[in-house]
């Protein structure tokens, strides 16, 4: 009974890393996407959504049936309810990587007005938070992310520096409004991703520990 648990543990964590790998590579793909103005890219990412989608269902139904299978206890549990938090956190990253791809479709077509490199570097930095708490998970290894509310407050600032960058635009040319309130709204998604990032953080603490704590 205990193999069978563990096999069947073991086959729903597999899912949720490759749950976070298509994750990880949606929101490298928009990024890209919008660095190179590639529209198949973001069209990519945005189809994407379906499999997220999936994803999210199967680990979802494979946690509940553990539950009432198995009834487990301790870090047994703390793994499968740690599980069910992170496949939604992972799917709204997905979901910003698809609204991002839907803005890079009108910023792309407009050649008018500066691009805002910070954009990417604050993205570059969402997706390797995002890296290092797939590690942590596979690996149980909180060092890899005992940075991470550094990081997010840097991701943090960069926001706020855009948003002031694109405001100082749309002050200096009206024309300019609708383009730089796509990029108000991509460093947003970012801004969210870093966000769900720190809660998986939080919750693979939850899982090897015990310990809730929070990131700010």
């Amino acid at each position: 009974m205990r193999e069978k648990f563990v096999e069947e543990l073991n086959s729903l964590k597999s899912d949720v890393v490759e749950m976070s790998t298509l994750s990880k590579e949606m929101l490298k793909e928009a990024l890209d996407a919008l660095k190179t103005s590639d529209i198949t890219i973001a069209e990519k990412v945005i189809s994407q959504r379906r499999d997220i989608r999936e994803y999210d269902y199967k680990i979802e139904d494979d946690a509940q049936r553990l539950i009432v299978l198995y009834q487990p206890v301790a870090r047994d549990l703390r793994a499968i309810i740690a599980t069910l938090k992170m496949n939604t956190y992972l799917t709204r990253i997905g979901i910003y990587s698809k609204d991002i791809s839907k803005d890079i479709r009108e910023i792309t077509f407009n050649k008018e007005f500066p691009r805002l490199k910070s954009v990417l570097v604050m993205g570059d930095i969402v997706l390797g938070m995002l890296d290092d708490v797939i590690k942590a998970y596979q690996n149980e290894d909180l060092t890899i992310i005992d940075d991470m509310w550094k990081r997010d407050d840097t991701v943090d600032d960069l926001f706020h520096t855009i948003l002031r960058e694109c405001i100082s635009y749309m002050i200096e040319n009206p024309k300019s409004i609708s383009y730089y309130t796509h990029y108000m709204l991509i460093a947003r998604y970012l801004e969210r991703c870093g966000d769900h990032v720190c809660k998986i953080s939080e919750k693979i603490h939850y899982m090897i520990n015990g310990e809730r704590i929070i990131i700010k």
